[in-house]
């Protein structure tokens, strides 16, 4: 048995694989429309397939959309019963159907020209109802299905999937589409948040931030870093500027070499100290806290003033 099972799934990867080969040769002028269609289109893309090929669509559907390409898929069935009406003047459809023969297309087909809006087919038959009333065909033909008995899309369903996947990441080239904008689509994403969270968007504020005046003591200080646990102090001055930060490791050094704990803060913290903005982001925050062996920072304003603090701690918890 485990021989079958292994050597099933050698074949299949084999055929799928060298059907898939052929695909950069099909790369055409009909390929390059198409994409020009999508690209500017000054309505909706809306992909649509029924069976396998509905499967494979909604994939497109999703990758265009995520990728700088706004598209959503409509079911060919429910087109007939209303959908329809999504779909209006100047959009571009792109319509999946391995035989070309699909009887829902061969009834919407007609409709979309009246509107009118661009048709993209993605077949396998140049011959079919649906590639003869396309205005670009993208051909994903196969000479064998990986199924053995030649009847499961397989082989085809790859192929279509992976022009489907050449078309977006073109468009998205031509895009320039940055990382920036692919994570404003995926806001929830942990790429979404390493791209787009700033780190005043998660500093600690008010009176979270751990801070004595620039004439307190020693003593004063530790009473802070124990009540908020973030491992340092900012030191201020009477306007509310930074003047320097009091850290764990600051009070270990001014303790190792004799030194006392009513003693002057300003005399045992580190001037400037790290600082980070709040307008930097919190992945280039975490960055320099592991560059730099610290994990904790004040946080300032564009003006210079203390605005909050943050740590490794809170970064991470935002997930990044």
């Amino acid at each position: 048995m485990r021989d079958i099972l292994l050597n099933a799934a050698r074949e299949t990867i084999a055929t799928e694989l060298q059907e898939a080969a052929s695909l950069p040769d099909r790369l055409n002028d009909d390929f390059v429309q198409a994409c020009m269609m999508v690209h500017g289109c000054v309505g909706k893309v809306i992909v649509s397939g029924i069976g396998k090929s509905g499967h494979i669509g909604r994939k497109i559907a999703a990758t265009l959309a995520s990728t700088g390409t706004p598209a959503f898929y409509v079911h060919p069935a429910e087109a007939l019963h209303g959908d329809l009406g999504m779909i209006s003047a100047g959009d571009v459809v792109i319509l999946i159907s391995y035989s070309g023969h699909a009887a829902e297309f061969v009834r919407i087909i007609p409709l979309l020209k009246a509107l009118p809006v661009g048709i993209i087919a993605f077949t396998g038959n140049a011959n079919s109802p649906l590639a003869q009333a396309a205005d670009r065909w993208i051909n994903i033909h196969v000479e064998k299905e990986a199924c053995p008995l030649g009847l499961a899309p397989t082989s085809s369903a790859v192929n279509t999937l992976i022009m489907g996947d050449a078309m977006a990441i073109a468009l998205m080239r031509a895009r320039n589409f940055s990382e920036q904008d692919y994570a404003r689509t995926h806001p929830a994403g942990s790429l979404g948040a390493r791209l787009l969270c700033l780190v005043g968007d998660i500093m600690r504020t008010g009176e979270k931030i751990p801070r004595v005046n620039v004439d307190a003591t020693i003593t004063d200080a530790l009473f802070e870093l124990t009540r908020t646990g973030l491992g340092l102090v900012a030191v201020t001055g009477e306007d509310g500027a930074l003047n320097g930060v009091f850290t764990d490791g600051d009070l270990r050094r001014w303790l190792l070499k004799g030194g006392v704990i009513a003693a002057p803060v300003k005399e045992a913290m580190s001037t400037p100290g790290f600082t980070l903005l709040a307008s930097q982001h919190a992945a280039e925050a975490l960055a320099l806290f592991q560059q730099r062996k610290i994990s904790s920072a004040p946080v300032l304003g564009e003006d210079g003033m203390i605005i909050g603090a943050i740590n490794a701690h809170d970064i991470r918890e935002a997930g990044i």
